[in-house]
Formats: C-alpha cells, structure tokens, sequence
C-alpha cells in the first residue's frame, strides 16, 4: 500500500525544445544597412570579425572587427591593392580573428540621419589639400561603413546635397566615361 501512494509516474509529454535566440552582442544576425556580410570569423574570446562588401562593389570587401575597431579594405601582403577581393578578405580575416583578444563590444548603434549627415561632412571637409583637388570615390566611405550604416544611394543624396549647399569645398558631377557620380574635393590654399 506505501508503494502505491508514493509511486511516481513520468509525464507522457515532451516539453518543446526551445532554440536560444542569437546574441545581437557579437554581430551573428547583425547587418547594418549599406553592406552585404559575406563572412563572420570568431575571435579567441568571441568577437565578431565581420567581411562584408557595400551595395554595388562586390570587389571591394571590407574586415571590420567587433571587437578591437580592426579595419581593412587592402591587403598589406601586396604591393597594390585595388581591393580585397573574398579569398584575400577571408585570409586576413582568419588571421586575424586567431590572434585578436579583444572583448566582444556593443554593436555600434545606427546614427539618425542628422548625425551620419554631419559625420559625412566632416570626413569630406578633412579631406581637401593646398595644392591639389581630391577625387572621391564612394569606396573611399568603405572603412566608416559601420559608423554610418547607410547605402549607396544615401550617400550620393548627401554628397550632392554638400556639394550644392557647399561649391566651394566639394564639385559633383557624372563621368563622362562611367555615366556614375563623380565627386570632387576642392583644394583650399588658405588652410
């Protein structure tokens, strides 16, 4: 009779498995707008080291840790480098996720629109020199792409906007070759 009273039985259910959420903290499912991720590598301590291209530039790869502010958009193994192209991109992003130990960091947080427009100015305005006017490419913004978090398209939108509040520091137009915006930093003697 004390057998019966205290028998256990065992549920005839299963309780649903339940997958764990992604950690937006090490940038697995984080893609800031204006870039392609192509590939994540993982540090020793988990941070994330992302290579990612921008919107039409898909032979322009960019490595961008989350965890130490690593940049690259060349490689230093070669004499000239136009680009990283994917192969070069994952190398150095293997070689260096295997030795960074760094920290995983908060993503970077998406700048309104009035904030990434004076950071575009600011980068812009600190480009010019005394003696010669600077061409600018729109790859010239790859590195700043996680500070900015914006396409292409904005880009140009906010270049041609500086461009026609500003003539003298910055000149836009379409090449005459590509038919693509060109866009030109003039030179200012004074400074």
């Amino acid at each position: 009779m004390a057998f019966t009273l205290f028998s256990r039985t065992r549920p005839t259910f299963e309780p649903p498995a339940v997958e764990p959420e992604p950690w937006p903290e090490t940038g697995e499912t984080w893609t800031p707008e204006g870039v392609t991720v192509v590939e994540r590598y993982a540090t020793q301590v988990g941070a994330v080291v992302l290579v990612f291209s921008t919107d039409d530039q898909s032979y322009h790869h960019v490595i961008a840790c989350l965890g130490c502010h690593y940049t690259q958009s060349t490689d230093p193994d070669k004499r000239y480098s136009g680009g990283l192209t994917l192969t070069d991109a994952g190398r150095i992003a293997n070689a260096h996720a295997t030795s960074c130990r760094a920290l995983p960091r908060d993503i970077p947080a998406r700048p309104d629109d009035d904030a990434a427009r004076e950071q575009l100015r600011t980068w812009v305005r600190g480009m010019h020199r005394r003696d010669e006017d600077v061409r600018l490419y729109l790859r010239d913004f790859n590195l700043d792409r996680l500070i900015l978090q914006r396409t292409n398209a904005w880009i140009e939108t906010e270049l041609q906007r500086l461009a026609d509040d500003e003539p003298t520091v910055l000149r836009a137009g379409r090449s005459e070759y590509s038919g693509y915006p060109e866009f030109l930093v003039l030179r200012q003697p004074g400074n």
